[in-house]
């Protein structure tokens, strides 16, 4: 059938993906919605990891905190104008691996690749913790079991995405809306007002352990650098957005580091205002929200929308990994089953995977968001650098016109990218992101093996090249092992029979008796196949039919074993069936090269 041409009807419902057909296609502020929740929600976490960084060095170490935030809202504007560009340039898709494996190699590709693994996965875990965080400042009781809330969700999550139902830009409008709208009303009031209206959480007695040296003020700004998490995402899909798709993609990511700007500056001079230290029980971000609402609903409520968009923030990297992985698998760097589409546009097995990883990094860090903030920055400065490395090479090797501002501008980007990844790993190495330089090679090397793999087989089984004529057709085989006389034989034989030239029925039995009825009933049943019967003195049933196989194909011939197998209906019934069937099956793959058939009888019950 040509679907084509098939009635209405008859055309195959699979779902679209997401940016599949017009009235899928994202508006600048749908866009905003559906990809930038990652990066707006990290000022839960951002802005903490600043003050967790200088309060080593005393309350009034605090004052650093604006300074700080200043360069670092610097950085994420060279971002914003960067990742404009590589939109334009990649307008399919700008991701640091697309951008990677276009313009720097293979190598680089590599590495990209894995830096993005890794990034995915501890979006998950950063977000689902941040977010457990946040609950636990408006419900303290929560507080000890904050990793069983984040393995609830990451279940949650994982069982939405593995039926398929995709995010949807129109539903993620209302919650990321009160976010920002919370958000704003926080920096907005707080700084309408005198002092905190409210104070929550146990104060920490703070001591000055260190003085406030350049190293540490590198440290909270590579700490505060997980702000920037999740800037790229608008790059990497702009093909979801409608037409003129580069212009409301660029629009879009503009408009994010605007938002992400005011709220992380405004946040920091409260902040600064306030000297707010880090306190039990609660998050920085709650202190703000306190002081600018009190200890109301609003208080709650803002506690509840945090919550809520982080973990939408963590439900991204299931849209988002599982088709990286799909990607790799197209390119022969992870295994083909990670390629595999269901009917609803979901990679199942990239899901699974994602949620297992994201799983054992929770449980590793006891769900502790500045355990893991170490290792999420890292792999996101990889991908930033790639990116505008791949444009500079870009715009050096075609240079149209005004490429030399243009190439100035990713250059700049990604000597500071580069300049705030080596600043972030050299502070943070001893407190987790060796994980991260041991885990990136190790993805690298898994990746190439891979591919190595897939080329040899490629070449062993000539693919790409025109084979020699098959043989000429010559008299098979087909081996037919049964128990005895009854349906499940007669539809074996039958199907047998369809299938070759010459056909025989074995079996085997250790008790002489039975094997003289069994002979008896064949012969009365006469099926006109001959029936072999091997004798098994230590009643085993596999290596006898194995070594029967083996002699029958041991001048070549071509042997088919067709093994019926019975179903029952329901699955329950399945366990009450003996399996020898599979195992013979198994061993027969395992010790030959003859064809392997399971014949299904599908019973009633």
């Amino acid at each position: 059938m040509v679907y084509g041409l098939a009635r209405r009807e008859l055309r195959p419902r699979v779902p679209l993906r997401p940016g599949e057909g017009d009235k899928h296609r994202l508006t600048s502020l749908e866009g905003l919605a559906a990809l930038s929740l990652d990066a707006l929600s990290s000022v839960a976490y951002g802005p903490e990891a600043i003050v967790l960084a200088l309060v080593v060095a005393g309350t009034g170490a605090l004052t650093a905190t604006l300074p700080i935030t200043l360069a670092i809202t610097f950085l994420l504007a060279t971002l914003v104008v960067s990742y404009g560009q590589v939109i334009a340039v990649h307008p399919d898709g700008g991701g640091a691996y697309a951008v990677a494996k276009a313009d720097l190699g293979a190598a680089a590709s590599l590495l990209a690749a894995a830096s993005l693994v890794v990034d995915y996965v501890l979006t998950v875990a950063v977000s689902l913790a941040a977010g457990a965080d946040a609950l636990a400042s408006a419900f303290p009781a929560l507080a000890r079991d904050k990793l069983l809330v984040c393995l609830v969700g990451l279940a949650l999550l994982a069982a939405v995405n593995l039926r398929g139902v995709t995010d949807s830009a129109r539903v993620l409008m209302l919650p990321t809306v009160l976010f920002i709208v919370a958000i704003l009303g926080v920096i907005v009031l707080g700084l309408l007002r005198a002092h905190p209206l409210a104070v929550v959480g146990t104060a920490r007695p703070v001591h000055a352990t260190e003085a406030l040296t350049a190293l540490v003020v590198l440290k909270a700004f590579s700490s505060g650098c997980s702000a920037l998490t999740g800037v790229e995402a608008i790059a990497n899909a702009v093909p979801t957005f409608r037409e003129p798709r580069v212009r409301r993609a660029q629009r879009t990511e503009l408009m994010l580091g605007a938002l992400l700007g005011t709220m992380l500056i405004g946040l920091a001079v409260l902040i600064h205002r306030d000297r707010v230290a880090p306190r039990a029980g609660v998050t920085v971000l709650a202190q703000l929200t306190a002081g600018a609402y009190g200890t109301g609903w609003p208080y709650y409520a803002t506690n509840l929308v945090v919550t809520l968009v982080l973990g939408l923030a963590a439900n991204t990297s299931f849209g988002g990994l599982p088709v990286l992985m799909s990607l790799l698998a197209r390119d022969h760097r992870l295994p083909h089953l990670f390629g595999l589409r269901a009917e609803r546009p979901v990679y199942r097995y990239g899901v699974v995977a994602l949620a297992l990883l994201a799983a054992l990094l929770l449980l590793a860090t006891d769900a502790d968001t500045h355990r893991l903030l170490p290792l999420f920055a890292i792999g996101v400065f990889i991908g930033f650098t790639l990116s505008q490395l791949g444009l500079v090479r870009h715009w050096a090797a075609r240079r149209p016109p005004g490429w030399r501002r243009r190439a100035l501008i990713n250059g700049t980007g990604a000597v500071l990218t580069t300049l705030a990844g080596v600043i972030l790993l050299f502070s943070k190495f001893l407190s987790g992101a060796w994980v991260v330089v041991l885990a990136v090679p190790l993805l690298m090397l898994l990746f190439a093996r891979i591919q190595r793999y897939y080329t040899e087989v490629g070449e062993e089984l000539g693919l790409g090249r025109i084979p020699e004529p098959p043989p000429r057709r010559t008299a098979g085989l087909v081996i037919v092992p049964i128990g005895e006389v009854s349906k499940l034989a007669r539809h074996a034989l039958g199907a047998a029979l369809a299938l070759g030239d010459e056909v025989v029925a074995v079996a085997v039995h250790g008790d002489p008796a039975r094997s003289r009825a069994l002979e008896e009933a064949w012969a009365r049943w006469d099926p006109g196949v001959r029936l072999d019967i091997i004798d098994s003195p230590h009643r085993s049933l596999v290596q006898p039919v194995v070594a029967y196989v083996q002699r029958a194909a041991a001048d070549g011939r071509q042997v088919a074993v067709l093994i019926p197998e019975v179903e029952p209906r329901h699955r329950r019934y399945g366990i009450l069936q003996n399996q020898r069937g599979l195992l013979l099956a198994a061993v027969l793959r395992a010790r030959t090269d003859v064809v392997v058939c399971l014949l299904p009888y599908r019973l009633k019950l």
